[in-house]
C-alpha cells in the first residue's frame, strides 16, 4: 500500500438527479466506484467523498487534502451553468495552492477549461462503451502517468464532449479518432492536472449500468439499433465481468487484458500515487 502524508478528496463529478439515475441502473456511484479503485492502493480511511454538485456548495478545507481526484459527470461544459463554474473555481483553487489532481473523463475536460481551454459536444456523438486504440504521442510515452501501459491500449468510455482547445498550460499525452484528446497534463500555477477522457474505474459491469442509463441517446445516434441490441450488451458484459475467461465474448466484443486486469486498467492512478506520494509502507 502507498503511504499518504494527508488524506485524499474525492470529488463528486454528477448531481443529485444524475446519482440517481446511476443507482436506478444498478450503477455505482461515480465517487464511490473512484473510491473503490483508489483502495487497491490506499488505505480507504484516507479517502474522503465530496458532493460538490447539489444546489449548495459544501465547505471543504483544501488544506486538509494532499491529493484531489475528479470523477465523471452528467454535467456538460457545452452546457455550462452556476454547478459547472463550481467546479472551475474549486479545481483552480486546488491548482493555486498547488495539490496535485488527476480525473477521469468530466476530470480531462475540467482541467483543460479551468486552465484556459475549451470543450464542445463531439460532432461524432457520444464515445461509448470502449474507446478503441488510444495512443500515446510521444509525451505520453514518457510520462510518469503512463508507466507501464503500452502505447496503445483500450479504455472504457462514456462522453458526449469532448476537449477542442488545449490551454497553453497542457501537454498533450495521447487521443484516438473519436476523441483527440484522451489524455493530457495540466500545469497552472503551482499545481498539476494528471487527465484523461477514459474512464479506468469501471469495470464491465460499470458500463454495462450506464448503457442502460444512456440507452435512448445511443440509439437514437446509431450505437446500438435498438433496446434488444442494448440488452444483448449488457448481458454480455455482466456475463464477461462474472467470467473473464469467456473468450467467446472476449472475441465478440474485441475485449482484452486492457480492461480485464485490473491491475493495467488502473495503472494511470497507482502511477499517480507513487509519483506524488512515494512513500510506501
Amino acid at each position: 500500500m502507498i503511504t499518504l502524508p494527508q488524506k485524499l478528496l474525492v470529488m463528486e463529478g454528477y448531481n443529485p438527479a444524475g446519482i440517481t439515475s446511476l443507482a436506478q441502473a444498478g450503477a455505482t456511484q461515480a465517487a464511490i466506484l473512484y473510491k473503490r479503485m483508489l483502495s487497491l492502493y490506499v488505505d480507504e480511511a484516507q479517502i474522503e467523498i465530496a458532493e460538490i454538485s447539489g444546489d449548495e456548495a459544501p465547505n471543504i478545507d483544501i488544506h486538509k487534502y494532499g491529493g484531489v481526484c475528479w470523477t465523471g459527470s452528467n454535467l456538460f461544459f457545452s452546457a455550462a451553468d452556476n454547478v459547472v463554474q463550481r467546479h472551475i473555481d474549486r479545481c483552480r483553487e486546488f491548482f493555486a495552492a498547488g495539490i496535485p489532481q488527476i480525473g477521469s473523463c468530466w476530470g480531462a475536460q475540467l482541467a483543460a477549461v479551468a486552465a484556459g481551454g475549451k470543450c464542445e459536444l463531439n460532432p461524432k456523438g457520444r464515445e461509448f462503451g470502449i474507446a478503441r486504440k488510444i495512443l500515446l504521442n510521444d509525451a505520453g510515452k514518457n510520462h510518469p502517468m503512463f508507466a507501464g501501459k503500452r502505447s496503445v491500449f483500450d479504455g472504457m468510455v462514456s462522453h458526449a464532449d469532448i476537449v477542442t482547445e488545449l490551454p497553453a498550460s497542457a501537454t498533450l499525452l495521447g487521443g484516438n479518432i473519436f476523441a483527440p484528446v484522451q489524455a493530457l497534463d495540466v500545469r497552472l500555477g503551482q499545481g498539476s492536472f494528471w487527465a484523461f477522457q477514459y474512464h479506468p474505474e469501471y469495470d464491465l459491469s460499470e458500463i454495462a449500468a450506464l448503457a442502460l442509463v444512456r440507452q435512448d441517446g445511443l440509439i437514437e445516434q446509431g450505437s446500438f439499433k435498438d433496446r434488444a441490441a442494448v440488452q444483448e450488451f449488457v448481458k454480455d458484459m455482466n456475463d464477461l465481468q462474472q467470467d473473464i475467461s469467456r473468450s467467446d465474448l472476449m472475441w465478440k466484443w474485441g475485449i482484452d487484458e486492457d480492461l480485464l486486469d485490473e491491475q493495467y486498467r488502473t495503472l494511470e492512478i497507482k502511477n499517480w500515487l507513487t509519483h506524488f506520494f512515494a512513500e510506501r509502507e
